[in-house]
């Protein structure tokens, strides 16, 4: 059972995600007709060639999707989400903001920086706005397709419709505010303390595993590796660290080894998550 205090963080999140969304559609995209990708995209669309009520329009087509949540997910999710996609509903339909700008640039970028601060903030809060991910998902565990995959192509024919719909330039300003929107997204959830898995190749290994641990804090995983290099592809055994840290650990990390091995193969890869581990944990719901 979650605390008192991670349940009105989380609802926190939620209402700060609707605002921040709120503000992205009423003060930049619905005013100068554009578009983003995804379930929200759907209803811009429907709403500009139908006259139907958005407000309407994005409950009524997210349903379905929160309703898969719940098998696919958690009942608690679908509820979350449920109150996360009413609660956006009622704020468009009654919150009116003056549009910030005309220019189209100005309003692809920041539309998609507001919606995708709105998305990734109810993310946090463990809901959605939008039910594109949970098809994505529903999607990627029947089939070869990933979730990237999946909202891609999603996206491709939301935009391909936009462009058959209304025009080609206001889909080519509605991807770049997709592309904002996503990346805000993703800094929202990661954070600028992204997960860096850091692999270390050194004969001096164990002296740097020492710096690791002792100066850093950090566990270190020891592969035994064996090394292949020449024109004859030489193999010689070898042993390998393996270190999980975040973004701002990394240039800490690079010090330390460089106190012991200047020479020393070092090479970084992004990392979506982990659990457990003696790993510095971000601050997320």
């Amino acid at each position: 059972m979650k605390r008192p205090e991670f349940e009105i963080k989380g609802i926190f999140y939620v209402f700060m995600g609707v605002l921040c969304a709120t503000v992205g559609l009423r003060a930049f995209l619905i005013p100068n007709g554009f578009f983003d990708g995804g379930v929200m995209g759907i209803s811009l669309l429907l709403n500009q060639k139908t006259g139907w009520n958005l407000s309407i329009l994005i409950a009524l087509l997210n349903f379905p999707f929160v309703l898969l949540s719940a098998k696919q997910i958690s009942l608690r999710f679908a509820i979350r989400s449920v109150f996360a996609i009413l609660l956006l509903s009622l704020s468009v339909h009654f919150v009116h903001f003056s549009a910030v700008t005309a220019d189209r640039l100005l309003v692809a970028v920041f539309g998609g920086v507001f919606l995708g601060l709105g998305i990734g903030l109810t993310i946090r809060g463990s809901a959605v706005i939008d039910g594109t991910e949970i098809l994505a998902i529903t999607v990627s565990r029947q089939s070869s397709f990933t979730v990237g995959d999946f909202i891609a192509l999603f996206n491709f024919g939301v935009f391909s419709l936009v462009a058959l719909l209304v025009d080609v330039q206001t889909a080519m300003y509605s991807m770049l505010t997709y592309f904002s929107a996503s990346k805000t997204v993703d800094f929202v959830i990661n954070g600028i303390e992204e997960y860096m898995g850091v692999t270390i190749i050194s004969n001096h290994y164990d002296r740097i595993q020492h710096r690791i641990a002792h100066e850093l804090g950090r566990g270190v995983t020891i592969y035994k590796t064996e090394g292949g290099f020449g024109k004859t592809g030489v193999r010689e055994e070898r042993k390998a660290l393996f270190c999980v840290l975040t973004r701002l650990e990394v240039p800490r990390l690079l010090s330390e080894v460089e106190k012991e091995d200047p020479h020393a193969f070092v090479f970084q890869q992004a990392i979506r998550d982990t659990k457990g581990g003696m790993i510095k944990k971000r601050a997320v719901h």
